[in-house]
C-alpha cells in the first residue's frame, strides 16, 4: 500500500493573499490580529487542497521565511533584534530591518540573505557567535498542528534539521559552527517530546545538506545528531532534495532514522541503490514528481519502474514530490488564458499532488483503476515531444555555428578602460543604480489598462515616455553619473524579455515566492528560442535623448533568463542558454548601432544554476561564462559592459566572474558589510566593481557615514580608481519617498569619499 505525502505547499495563496496582507501589515493598513487570520485562512485553504494525501504537511508555512522561521523557533534571532514586542514584530525586524511602518523607532540591520542552495528562493542566513544560546519557542507550530488537526488527517510536522541549520548559517566571530551542535539537538529533543505530547508519529526532518560535498566533520555531525534524536518517541523522515547524495547515500541509510526521502527526479541513478542499502525495517519515500518544474510528469514511464519497487516495498513505499512545492505556483486551474496546447503539458502544485494520487490509486488498485487518467497524460506527453512549435533547425543551425571568435572583446580590460574614460569622463567613485526605479501604483494600472485594451499603443508609449522623463530628471536632481531609464515598461526583468522571444509562453497567475511577500511570475521556456525582433532599442534611445549624461541599455543575460524561467526539460540547458545568449547578443549589437554606450547586462543568478557540489561546479561555468561571452562580447572597445549580480556568495567563483571581462561588475555587500570583497585580499580581480552600499530589500535609508565606511572598506580591497557607488539591487519594490532619500545619501557619500581622496 503506497502512502502518499507532501514536503511543503506554496505558502503565498492562489492569488498571492499572503503578499498583499503582508505589505498591509507592514504599512499598518491592518493589525497583527488580522495577519494572522489571513495566514490561518491561508492554512486551512491549502490543507482542503491536499485532502487526499495521506499525511499533510505542518509547519511549511511561514509569513517570511522557513530558515528564519527555525531560527524563531530555537530561540536564535539576533541580539539588536528590539527585546520589547511580541516575536512576530521581532521577527520581521530580522527579515526586513523593521516590523511595520510604525516601528521606525526600532530599525535595525537586517538579517543577511542568500539563495536557497540552487534555487531561486532566498533564506535569511542564521548568525552565530560566542554568546549563542538556543530555547525552544514551539507555540507557533503547536498552534498549527491543532489548526491541521481538524481536518481529520495524519499530520506530519515539517522541521528544517538541526545540521543543516548549522550549515546554512554564519558564524559572526570565530565560533566554529558545529561546536554548537549538542545545545542545538537538546532543542530539537525537546520539540520532538513536545510533538510526541501531541500524538505526532512522524516528522519530517530536511536536511538538504545531504546532497552536497560533506566532510568527515559534518557527517560526523549527522550521526552524533540522529543518534541522539532517535531516542525519541516520534518516527523521523530524513528528506533529501535537490540532487543526488552520492557518497552521502549509504551514510544516510545507515543513520537510526525510521525513514529516508530521495529525490528521484535528480537522483533516480541512485534509486536501486538505496532500495538494497536501506534496512527492511525503514520506509523509503521517493520524491517522484518534479517539485520545482511545470512540467507534467510521464506518469505511464513512472509506472513502468516504479511497479516493481512497489511490489518488492509494499507498505515501505511512500510517494512524494521530489522535494515542497514551494517552488511551484498554486494552481493550473486559474490560467483560463492560456494557449491550451501549451497548457495541456503543464502541472503546477495542485496538479501535482493529482498526478500523486494516479500513480498511488495504480499501485494500490492496479492500473485499470485510472487507465483515462493514464491515457489522458500519455497524450499530453506525446503531444509535446511532437509539436513543431518546441523545435526550429534555424536555430539550431545559428548555435552550431558559434566559434570562438565570437566570445572575446577586441582588446583587454586596460586598454578598453583608457578609451573609455576619455568617451564618459566620469568622476572618481561615479554613482549609479542597478536598473528597475519604483514600479508605482499608476505604472500597475497603465500597464493594466494596456493589458485590457482600456489604453491603446500610442496611449501607452506616451505614458512610458512620461515615466522615463521623469526617472531621468530625478536621477539628474539627485547628481548621479551614469543614468537609467527605469524600467517602467517592465513588469519583470525576465518575463519582459521572454513575452518579445519565440519560444517562450505566459501564464497570468503562476506567481512563486522568492522571498517574504517578494513573488515572481516565471515565463514558460518550451521551445527553441529566437528574437524576431529588436525589444528594448526604442526606450534606451528615448531615454538617451533626455539627458547628456550616459544612460545605461539594461538588459537580462542569458544564464538568469534561464535560471529564472521554468526551462524545458527535454534538451540540455548549455544548449537553451546558448539559444538566449545569441538572441542577447543580437540585441546589444543593435543597442551599441543606435549609440547607447553603456550596455548592463544582468546575471543575477549566474550563481543559481552553480551545482550543489563543487566538483561539477566547472562544468557549469563553462557554458553558463561562455553563453555570457557571446551575448556581450561583439561591441567595440568604447562600449563598456556592466554586468549585476543578486544576493549570493560569489567569493568562490571570482576567478569565472573574472573571465566574464565585463568591465563593471555590480554585487551585493550591504547586508554582509563587505564581507563579499574579501576575496580581493587574495584574488586580483582586473577589472572595474560597484559593492551595493544601498540594502534595497530594507526600508531603512543608509546613512553618508554608514556608506562611505562600507566604500573605505572596499578600497582597502580595490583600488578607488576602479570603484563605483551604487545600490546592491533594482530598486522597483521600494516607494520614491525612500529611494530618493537613499540615493542623495549614496551621492553625497560619494562626494566625500572623492574629497577625501583628493586630499
Amino acid at each position: 500500500m503506497a502512502i502518499t505525502h507532501n514536503l511543503g505547499f506554496p505558502r503565498i495563496g492562489k492569488n498571492r493573499e499572503l503578499k498583499f496582507a503582508l505589505e498591509k501589515y507592514w504599512r499598518s493598513d491592518i493589525s497583527q490580529d488580522t495577519l494572522q487570520q489571513q495566514g490561518e485562512l491561508l492554512r486551512k485553504t491549502h490543507w482542503q487542497q491536499q485532502a487526499n494525501l495521506d499525511y499533510l504537511p505542518v509547519g511549511d508555512f511561514s509569513f517570511y521565511d522557513h530558515v528564519l522561521d527555525t531560527s524563531a523557533l530555537l530561540g536564535n534571532l539576533p541580539a539588536r533584534a528590539s527585546q520589547e514586542g511580541n516575536t512576530l514584530d521581532r521577527y520581521f525586524q530580522v527579515a526586513r530591518g523593521r516590523s511595520a511602518a510604525s516601528d521606525c523607532c526600532h530599525q535595525i540591520a537586517a538579517g543577511e540573505m542568500t539563495k536557497w542552495f540552487d534555487t531561486n528562493y532566498h533564506y535569511i542566513v542564521p548568525e552565530f557567535d560566542e554568546n549563542t544560546e538556543f530555547s525552544l519557542h514551539a507555540d507557533v507550530l503547536i498552534s498549527q498542528i491543532k489548526e491541521a488537526k481538524q481536518h481529520n488527517q495524519q499530520i506530519k510536522p515539517v522541521l528544517l534539521g538541526p545540521v543543516s541549520y548549522l550549515w546554512l548559517g554564519k558564524s559572526k566571530d570565530h565560533t566554529e559552527k558545529l561546536s554548537l551542535l549538542d545545545n542545538v539537538v537538546a532543542v530539537y529533543e525537546q520539540l520532538l517530546l513536545r510533538l510526541a505530547e501531541e500524538e505526532i508519529e512522524w516528522v519530517q526532518v530536511d536536511e538538504p545538506i545531504l546532497v552536497t560535498e560533506l566532510d568527515s566533520a559534518w557527517q560526523h555531525g549527522l550521526k552524533q545528531a540522529y543518534f541522539s534524536l532517535s531516542k525519541a518517541p516520534v518516527k523521523l523522515l530524513l528528506t533529501s532534495y535537490f540532487g543526488e547524495l552520492k557518497e552521502n547515500l549509504h551514510f544516510a541509510c545507515e543513520l537510526p532514522i525510521a525513514g529516508l526521502h530521495i529525490d528521484t527526479i535528480n537522483a533516480f541513478s541512485e534509486i536501486e541503490k538505496v532500495v538494497d542499502w536501506l534496512p527492511s525495517h525503514k520506509i523509503l519515500s521517493l520524491g517522484v514528481i518534479d517539485g520545482r518544474n511545470i512540467w507534467k510528469t510521464d506518469l505511464n514511464a513512472c509506472l513502468d519502474w516504479l511497479e516493481p519497487l512497489a511490489e518488492r516495498l509494499q507498505a515501505r513505499l511512500w510517494l512524494a514530490p521530489s522535494c515542497s512545492l514551494l517552488h511551484v505556483p498554486v494552481d493550473l486551474n486559474s490560467e483560463t488564458d492560456l494557449d491550451e496546447e501549451i497548457r495541456s503539458w503543464l502541472a503546477f502544485a495542485v496538479q501535482k499532488l493529482a498526478e500523486l494520487e494516479v500513480l498511488a490509486t495504480a499501485l494500490n488498485q492496479g492500473v485499470l483503476s485510472v487507465s483515462e487518467q493514464l491515457q489522458d497524460n500519455a497524450a499530453a506527453i506525446l503531444s509535446r515531444q511532437q509539436s513543431k512549435r518546441v523545435h526550429n533547425p534555424a536555430v539550431k543551425i545559428r548555435v552550431a555555428g558559434i566559434d570562438s571568435e565570437i566570445v572575446n572583446r577586441n582588446s583587454v580590460y586596460q586598454n578598453r578602460a583608457e578609451i573609455q574614460r576619455d568617451i564618459f569622463n566620469l568622476p572618481l567613485y561615479p554613482t549609479t543604480t542597478i536598473g528597475s526605479f519604483p514600479q508605482t501604483k499608476e505604472i500597475r494600472q497603465a500597464r493594466k489598462r494596456f493589458r485590457q485594451g482600456e489604453l491603446d499603443q500610442a496611449g501607452y508609449d506616451d505614458f512610458i515616455k512620461n515615466e522615463i522623463k521623469l526617472a531621468i530628471s530625478v536621477q539628474e536632481e539627485i547628481g548621479l553619473d551614469v543614468l537609467v531609464h527605469g524600467e517602467p515598461e517592465r513588469n519583470d526583468m525576465v518575463e519582459y524579455f521572454g513575452q518579445q522571444l519565440e519560444g517562450y509562453a505566459f501564464s497570468q497567475f503562476s506567481w512563486v515566492q522568492s522571498y517574504g511577500s517578494r513573488c515572481v511570475k516565471p515565463p514558460i521556456l518550451y521551445g527553441d528560442i529566437s528574437r524576431p525582433a529588436p525589444m528594448t532599442v526604442d526606450w534606451a534611445i528615448y531615454a538617451q535623448s533626455c539627458s547628456d549624461k550616459p544612460v545605461k541599455g539594461m538588459l537580462t543575460g542569458p544564464v538568469t533568463i534561464l535560471n529564472w524561467s521554468f526551462v524545458r526539460d527535454d534538451q540540455p540547458r548549455s544548449e537553451t542558454c546558448l539559444q538566449l545568449a545569441l538572441a542577447i547578443r543580437d540585441e546589444v549589437l543593435d543597442l551599441e548601432k543606435h549609440g547607447i554606450n553603456i550596455i548592463q547586462i544582468d546575471e543575477a543568478a549566474l550563481r543559481e544554476g552553480l551545482p550543489l557540489r563543487q566538483s561539477q561546479w566547472q562544468a557549469y561555468l563553462d557554458w553558463a561564462i561562455y553563453s555570457f561571452k557571446v551575448s556581450a562580447n561583439g561591441v567595440q572597445d568604447k562600449t563598456q559592459i556592466h554586468t549585476h549580480m543578486c544576493y549570493s556568495e560569489f567569493n568562490d567563483i571570482i576567478a569565472a566572474i573574472a573571465e566574464m571581462d565585463a568591465d563593471v561588475i555590480t554585487i551585493e555587500t550591504s547586508r554582509s558589510d563587505m564581507e563579499l570583497l574579501d576575496v580581493f585580499n587574495d584574488f586580483n580581480y582586473p577589472n572595474e566593481i560597484g559593492p551595493g552600499v544601498y540594502d534595497i530589500h530594507s526600508p531603512n535609508i543608509p546613512t553618508v557615514d554608514a556608506i562611505v565606511s562600507l566604500m573605505e572598506k572596499a578600497a582597502q580591497r580595490v583600488p578607488a580608481e576602479r570603484l563605483w557607488v551604487n545600490p546592491d539591487c533594482g530598486l522597483k519594490t521600494r516607494q520614491w519617498a525612500e529611494v530618493k532619500p537613499a540615493l542623495e545619501t549614496m551621492v553625497a557619500a560619494s562626494r566625500v569619499l572623492r574629497q577625501a581622496k583628493s586630499v
